[in-house]
């Protein structure tokens, strides 16, 4: 927060909205209330504090900015996200629920949403259009990402080996809102003709995915694991530059929850990549299950902050090459359903163990 007001030259009684996202630390007064008590905000300044809502709330948040924009003229909304990873620690012995703490990390990020006609000549990015797709209606949704307590009271949160499946049908609603709206004609006929073969003549034929390369010129998905990036990747048919932000991030910060993608928007700015007229898909994922995207058009060509951001004492070391380890630890992080596969063998054999004697 005082980055970005040393970076915007705004006084804290210049924002008329302020929006908080933590998912896991919830206080009360909220963190809202004490920012606005540590800034000494004004008394008419309308506050929001979104929590529970997993890695896709910073989304969520941007989406919200958004529509209070859409209704009230010359407003300057201010959203900021963190993460608690104290009250998301697990200290049990629940494999399933050891992931979380092996791939969350701390991180934070702050923005500065405005529609006055004045701040548009230094704003990086306008944002063209977000979508928010929840599918907690099936039980498989709604129970892959879970926080509940173990058979010795331990709480933490759970992950199931659902979850690649679930975040694909997620993904496939957010870009079914997505696509008709970005793509290029070519594109979309190309996906038509391919529903009708499928569809009416009964051709035996895969469904077209698109050329997103068309449509967007950088792209910042959740680096929420490995195993999320690479499937989200090859589903998306991105190449390795295309995916270089999620990586990296992942690499370098682990998964910093709503702020991930923030990251991986700064890895793009200190690379230099963010040309005017660019446009850039944030592609957010989250319990519930949500899916949330934003598509960002880049006003201006953006420098590199030598002083805010974070990458820039190391962005000439990256990219790196990360290499896929044999470890059983490591594929048991990176690969959970190798991992449950492997714990119900170890159960089994240890249930016959307790039979036989």
């Amino acid at each position: 927060m005082d980055q970005l007001l040393a970076k915007t030259d705004l006084r804290p009684s210049d924002i008329d909205v302020l929006i908080v996202n933590v998912s896991m630390f919830y206080p009360n007064p909220s963190l809202s209330a004490h920012l606005v008590h540590r800034y000494r905000m004004r008394d008419d300044i309308r506050t929001f504090n979104i929590s529970g809502m997993g890695c896709a709330a910073g989304m969520i948040a941007v989406d919200l900015a958004s529509r209070i924009l859409r209704v009230h003229r010359n407003q300057i909304v201010v959203v900021v996200g963190s993460e608690n990873l104290t009250f998301g620690w697990y200290a049990g012995q629940d494999k399933s629920m050891l992931v979380p703490n092996c791939l969350f990390r701390n991180g934070s990020y702050a923005l500065l949403l405005s529609n006055r006609r004045q701040d548009r000549a230094r704003s990086k990015f306008e944002l063209v259009q977000s979508v928010r797709v929840t599918t907690g209606a099936s039980d498989a949704s709604y129970n892959v990402i879970f926080t509940r307590e173990d058979d010795e009271g331990n709480v933490g949160t759970s992950l199931s080996v659902k979850l690649l499946d679930v975040a694909s049908k997620a993904i496939t609603l957010n870009l079914q809102q997505l696509v008709p709206y970005n793509m290029p004609f070519s594109e979309l006929t190309k996906v038509g003709l391919n529903y009708i073969s499928r569809r009416f003549l009964k051709k035996e034929l895969k469904a077209y995915t698109p050329d997103f390369r068309k449509a967007f010129d950088h792209f910042c998905l959740h680096p929420g694991g490995k195993a999320v990036v690479d499937g989200v990747g090859r589903s998306l048919r991105l190449s390795d530059y295309d995916m270089e932000p999620a990586r990296m991030t992942l690499h370098r910060f682990g998964n910093t929850s709503s702020s991930g993608l923030w990251y991986g928007m700064a890895y793009c700015e200190a690379k230099g990549r963010l040309r005017k007229g660019n446009k850039v898909w944030q592609l957010a994922l989250g319990s519930g299950f949500k899916c949330n995207s934003a598509v960002w058009k880049v006003l201006r060509d953006v420098k590199p902050d030598a002083v805010f951001n974070p990458w820039m004492d190391c962005i000439h070391r990256y990219p790196v090459e990360i290499m896929d380890r044999i470890t059983p630890s490591h594929r048991y992080y990176n690969t959970i359903k190798e991992a449950e596969a492997l714990i119900r063998l170890e159960e089994e054999a240890e249930e016959q163990r307790l039979v036989k004697a």
